[in-house]
């Protein structure tokens, strides 16, 4: 008489080989929506939070209502303006001087770090200089901006390059003194030398603190440029800032606030771009725990 099956063989019976495999799928698929919920409930929670303390102080009267409105005016006006087409035009021209100037930061600032990477003597001859200009408030900037380009688009990207440059040295600089010295000798075993052993190597491994400046790069430059275009009004450009400064010469509070929530999202997004950027790197390279 043959023995009865025990229960649970049985099961893994059912789930083993092919059957398995298409379970996988499904249980990735569970564990990526909780990580996604996992991530996304926290920022709700936040958003909320603070539309209801902005709706307090509102329903206080702690300012008038046409300096502080309420926030269901404001996000009325922020659906009023997601359908105008000039208002979509001003977020072109504001994303496409944030991109060119962080593209011109991060050249020269990836040049200025390999090289006071690479040579002792420049490190100490403008290492603590770099640090200095990351720690400059980039307002200061823009009295010498306008006299050297007047109030033109170079004079903004003037102060977006040299507030995010110094942030991308910095960051490839600290990635390439961390790199490991083990590594570095496996390269010369290996016969890598000049170039080569920056490129395969040492570049690589510096990525993640690189991103890092990368990221701290593009806040400066982001903060660099809204202030630009609140203080230099380009001719014939309308720009976010200056429709926010519009908005202020006019007393619209409504719409002053409907584009710094404008100004918050697009900050997010590109954050969160550089979050995922950086996840990555960090899980290639071991550095997490998943």
């Amino acid at each position: 008489m043959e023995k009865p099956k025990d229960p649970d063989l049985a099961a893994a019976d059912r789930v083993s080989g092919l059957d398995s495999l298409e379970l996988g799928p499904e249980k990735e698929k569970g564990r990526l929506g909780k990580r996604i919920w996992a991530s996304t409930w926290p920022k709700l929670l936040a958003i909320a939070i603070v539309i209801g303390v902005w709706q307090l102080v509102y329903l206080s009267e702690w300012r008038p209502a046409y300096v502080l409105p309420a926030p269901v005016d404001v996000f009325a006006e922020l659906g009023s303006l997601l359908t105008e087409a000039k208002f979509w035009d001003g977020v072109r021209l504001t994303m496409t001087r944030a991109v060119t100037g962080f593209a011109l930061a991060v050249a020269i600032g990836t040049v200025i770090g390999a090289a006071v990477s690479r040579f002792t003597p420049l490190r100490a001859a403008i290492g603590s200089l770099i640090t200095g200009l990351q720690t400059m408030p980039s307002i200061m900037w823009f009295p010498l901006a306008i006299l050297l380009f007047q109030l033109g688009e170079e004079a903004i990207l003037f102060v977006v390059v040299i507030g995010a440059a110094p942030s991308v040295a910095n960051g490839l600089i600290s990635g390439i003194d961390y790199v490991p010295r083990t590594w570095l000798r496996v390269g010369q075993v290996m016969g890598m030398k000049g170039l080569a052993k920056y490129r395969h190597l040492i570049l690589p491994a510096s990525l993640p603190s690189f991103v890092s400046g990368l990221k701290q790069g593009w806040a400066f430059s982001w903060r660099s440029l809204m202030a630009g275009e609140l203080l230099v009004i380009v001719p014939g450009t309308i720009s976010i800032g200056v429709r926010m400064q519009t908005a202020r010469d006019l007393n619209d509070a409504v719409a002053v606030l409907a584009y710094i929530i404008v100004v918050l999202v697009i900050g997010i997004l590109v954050d969160q771009f550089f979050n995922a950027a950086d996840g990555r790197l960090r899980k290639r390279w071991g550095l997490t725990g998943s």
